[in-house]
């Protein structure tokens, strides 16, 4: 799964990295090494404006909330999907068709258990580019208790799409530790996944969807693991301190 990862990058330089057309100069969110769901997150998607295909990024509300839920709450339990079951899942099956997105990320949290109630977080991030890339869903949500042209009427919120993790016993040791520290793997793209994953001229999402999580194993194996701060637990902490690279996981 992913419940918790890093941010820190200017608006200017992540619109850069990923050369986004177009994104909201007077919105800032601060560098965050410790972002948990409910949060605002920076997202890419396409859209296409007279016929050419305009890359945008947009702020959206950390958990997704479809558009005939009745308040935004339900967004609490929506920050990550299943991609086994997000074309059948009322909450997932919508966007998957239209509104597919994508999380840029410097790298994310993972706490593997240890004995008893202790747990050991992991810092997991790319090893040769400078961002990872999940693949994600938006919506739109409407607040019918506020009139349509308030600025806070329209709520936009994304989630990450997950897939099993690999086997512990994987014969590729970055997927095998990958596979010890969670069952559960967030679904990262490559750069031509990402282009055909926020086409919006494909409507082939559950089509998409297969072809991401084919290559899902793939993207992670150029992944590196690392111990981090257990005061990462703590959403109140918030520094690069909470990165410390301390050893290797097994």
């Amino acid at each position: 799964m992913c419940g918790r990862y890093v941010m820190a990058m200017d608006i200017e330089d992540l619109a850069a990295e990923y050369e986004v057309d177009y994104f909201p100069e007077d919105r800032r969110l601060p560098a965050s090494w410790n972002i948990p769901p409910t949060t605002d997150v920076p997202i890419l998607l396409e859209r296409l404006i007279d016929g050419a295909l305009t890359r945008q990024l947009h702020i959206a509300h950390w958990g997704l909330v479809p558009r005939w839920a009745k308040d935004q709450g339900v967004g609490i339990r929506a920050f990550n999907a299943r991609s086994e079951t997000a074309a059948e899942k009322p909450t997932f099956r919508e966007a998957l068709t239209a509104r597919r997105c994508a999380v840029p990320a410097e790298g994310y949290f993972e706490w593997l258990k240890g004995t008893g109630t202790a747990k050991q977080p992991f810092y997991v991030r790319p090893t040769t580019t400078r961002t990872l890339t999940f693949a994600g869903l938006y919506e739109w949500w409407r607040d019918l208790s506020k009139e349509p042209d308030a600025p806070d009427a329209w709520l936009l919120s994304t989630t990450i799409l997950t897939m099993p993790a690999p086997a512990p016993d994987h014969e590729d040791p970055v997927l095998a530790e990958l596979g010890r520290l969670h069952d559960r793997l967030p679904i990262a793209l490559g750069r031509e996944a990402l282009k055909a994953w926020l086409n919006p001229r494909e409507k082939n999402g559950a089509g998409l969807l297969e072809m991401i999580r084919a290559q899902g194993h793939r993207e992670a194996s150029g992944w590196t693991l690392n111990r981090a701060d257990p005061a990462v637990g703590n959403v109140r902490n918030n520094s690069p301190e909470l990165l410390q690279e301390s050893g290797n996981l097994f």
